[in-house]
């Protein structure tokens, strides 16, 4: 079934590539992330036999996040055009780009995403124990607790995006007052409460999946797009100096009243 699954992900994303192609703009496959993965949770809940309770719940957990994901990014693509991840990549390889950008962008993705399932996959597909656990039941708050930091989060920041005054300045209040990136931990929560749910099963790699996200997102995407906001916006350097990166520790200090220059605290971090 993992192989199934493979391949139905890289026929999904190969689909995507050739749209991509013609629309020149690669976001679309940030767009299918959630779907794709929810397209994998499908194929093993139709093609396994498991318990049939664990089933449900994550698939429709894994639903519910996919759809809400995928709504997410494609309102948020539409207004802002592509990623500008993807317009680095594509300057430079005008003649190139579309066959680079199936390798580097859409089967990237499907091989990523077809490897994080498989959390999804042991709790599909496992007949024991064929009741929810206490470890099911922690996965669920986790990932209902995620979801709603990230869903948070991420409509503070589109209100905040939706006024033309704001183009410059930088989000200190909300969820983004207590963390830089509350999105990414809400993301995070969300992986780990999967994760638990299938290492109830047995999987021990229903812990090692959500610890990479976690490493993923705190060591690569987060200071990504650290670097092109440091660059463009002058303010999110004294808000970088006094807000955590990732995990939201309340403050001592308003963001906007750090407690010492912002340029001493970057040369000690």
């Amino acid at each position: 079934m993992l192989l199934i699954g493979l391949a139905v992900i890289v026929v999904l994303f190969t689909v995507l590539w050739f749209v991509s192609v013609r629309l020149e703009d690669a976001s679309i496959a940030d767009i299918a992330w959630g779907p794709g993965i929810l397209v994998l949770a499908l194929v093993y809940y139709f093609t396994g036999g498991g318990a049939p309770v664990r089933g449900r719940v994550m698939l429709a957990l894994v639903a519910i996040w996919a759809l809400r994901l995928a709504v997410h990014v494609g309102l948020r693509n539409r207004l802002q055009g592509e990623d500008f991840r993807y317009e680095m990549m594509r300057a430079g390889r005008s003649d190139t780009w579309w066959w680079f950008s199936y390798f580097r962008v859409f089967l990237l993705q499907a091989v990523v995403g077809w490897l994080v399932s498989i959390p999804i996959y042991f709790a599909i597909v496992s007949v024991a124990p064929p009741t929810l656990t206490i470890t099911d039941y922690v996965g669920i708050f986790l990932f209902i607790a995620g979801l709603a930091f990230e869903a948070v989060s991420d409509e503070q920041l589109r209100r905040f995006r939706a006024e033309p005054q704001n183009v410059k300045l930088v989000l200190e209040t909300g969820l983004w007052r207590h963390s830089r990136h509350p999105n990414y931990f809400g993301e995070a929560l969300v992986w780990w409460g999967l994760g638990l749910i299938g290492a109830a099963t047995g999987g021990v790699v229903g812990l090692m999946i959500p610890a990479l996200i976690t490493y993923f997102l705190m060591y690569v995407s987060a200071p990504l797009l650290e670097r092109s906001l440091l660059r463009n916006r002058r303010a999110y350097v004294s808000y970088a100096a006094s807000i955590p990166a990732f995990l939201p520790i309340p403050l001592k200090y308003p963001a906007s009243q750090p407690p010492r220059p912002a340029s001493a605290k970057l040369r000690g971090r």
